[in-house]
């Protein structure tokens, strides 16, 4: 076996949103992890078995062990191809990615698994210079999203751009617009929508103001329990809560390690039937398409805790929501959406929101960070696989449009 064919294949690793899919469906990953432990054994400097591991591990639970097999292998390589087959002329896109966790960057691999893109993943590091010869390529893209630890590998990103030999989409700058404490300055002025201000704490502000020495309107101007808490680059809810007091604080913070936190004030969002609905709506090229409708009777929803599955009820309305969402929900907020797509600027990313009783929309977040796949069940979810696979491909085909092949085809 030359050295290439050696390269080759430690390079070549698993595509995540299949091993996704195998956890979303079930399915027992120990068998893969010990298959993969056994390659590791035989070639410890196997670095696609390294990182296929990480993922593994950290679909099992085990985030610290997936970090640490993460580090390993990119010690080795940072350069990789997920494994699904291409035609020989299929369009060649480089993914520029963070290290980190599984929420650390556009799931990229959900857009694109088993279609006729040939993928590449290049890890970025800060200090380490880039392989050579990197892979052709018609287009790149940014993927790590915005947050204290990725600041680092977006202005790296940000440094090669202007030597770069072909379009990179979603340009850093305009991802770290995202950041939960700039939102507000983006978006606040428009008045279609509520961003509500969001600024850090450290533990110490926020134990005085469970005491009582620092009011709430000392950190956020007119703020009023009830407050929301999060510690900073938290993903998915982790310890997200509602702070309807200033007792409430200490309890909180009991619970958690971190030392920092951003705190916004709450938004009842609730509707008329006294449920919170919460929508995933992302843009591609400009365009907003539904991901999903979470209906709930707490506040703090996310889809999965939302009891979708439970429900043919809330299935029936997000398939409305779904099916009419041009004539529906984006006609209505059409002005807000529009103000959010120009004032991001970036090709692909994406929002959760909420409609308010006064008819603005109500903005959580933004990033490029988004999940949207086509991992639910068909038959509980009839309606959904259609909208998500016109998503995957408007993604597709702005990937072509605005590659390098496409101009020289112009």
């Amino acid at each position: 076996m030359d050295n290439r064919t050696v390269e080759s294949r430690r390079s070549t690793t698993i595509s995540v949103a299949q091993l996704f899919k195998t956890a979303f469906e079930g399915r027992d990953l120990k068998p893969l992890r010990a298959q993969l432990l056994a390659r590791i054994e035989g070639d410890p400097l196997d670095a696609a078995a390294l990182l296929d591991l990480s993922v593994v591990e950290q679909l099992l639970g085990n985030q610290a062990e997936g970090l640490r097999q993460q580090t390993q292998a990119l010690r080795i390589q940072r350069l990789y191809r997920p494994s699904w087959p291409t035609p020989p002329q299929a369009l060649r896109v480089l993914a520029l990615m963070a290290p980190g966790d599984l929420g650390n960057n556009t799931p990229i691999e959900f857009l694109l698994d088993g279609s006729d893109v040939e993928l590449y993943i290049l890890y970025v590091v800060p200090g380490q210079p880039l392989p050579n010869p990197l892979p052709e390529h018609d287009i790149a893209i940014a993927t790590p999203c915005e947050s204290d630890q990725n600041r680092g590998v977006l202005r790296e990103i940000q440094r090669l751009i202007p030597s770069w030999p072909c379009t990179v989409l979603n340009q850093p700058d305009r991802i770290m617009r995202s950041a939960r404490e700039r939102m507000h300055s983006l978006l606040g002025a428009v008045p279609e929508l509520l961003m509500p201000a969001t600024v850090r704490a450290n533990r110490a502000v926020l134990e005085q103001m469970g005491h009582g020495s620092r009011a709430a309107a000392d950190l956020l101007s007119e703020a009023e329990f009830p407050l929301i808490v999060r510690p900073v680059d938290s993903h998915a809810g982790r310890s997200l809560a509602k702070l309807d007091e200033p007792s409430s604080i200490a309890t909180y913070l009991a619970g958690q390690q971190e030392t920092e936190f951003f705190v916004s004030q709450f938004a009842d969002y609730r509707s008329s039937d006294e449920l919170f609905r919460k929508y995933r709506v992302m843009w591609v090229d400009g365009k907003p398409y539904p991901v999903h409708m979470a209906i709930s009777d707490g506040w703090k929803v996310w889809y999965y805790n939302a009891g979708m599955a439970n429900s043919e009820a809330k299935r029936e309305e997000e398939a409305r929501f779904m099916a009419e969402f041009d004539s529906g929900f984006a006609r209505r907020h059409a002005r807000a959406l529009e103000a959010i797509e120009e004032r991001f600027g970036l090709e692909y990313f994406g929002i959760d929101c909420a409609e308010l009783p006064d008819g603005r929309l109500l903005v959580f977040e933004g990033g490029v960070d988004l999940a949207a796949h086509d991992m639910d069940r068909p038959d509980v979810y009839p309606y959904k696989s259609a909208h998500m696979q016109k998503l995957f491909a408007a993604f597709r085909e702005m990937l072509n449009r605005k590659s390098v092949r496409d101009e020289v085809a112009v």
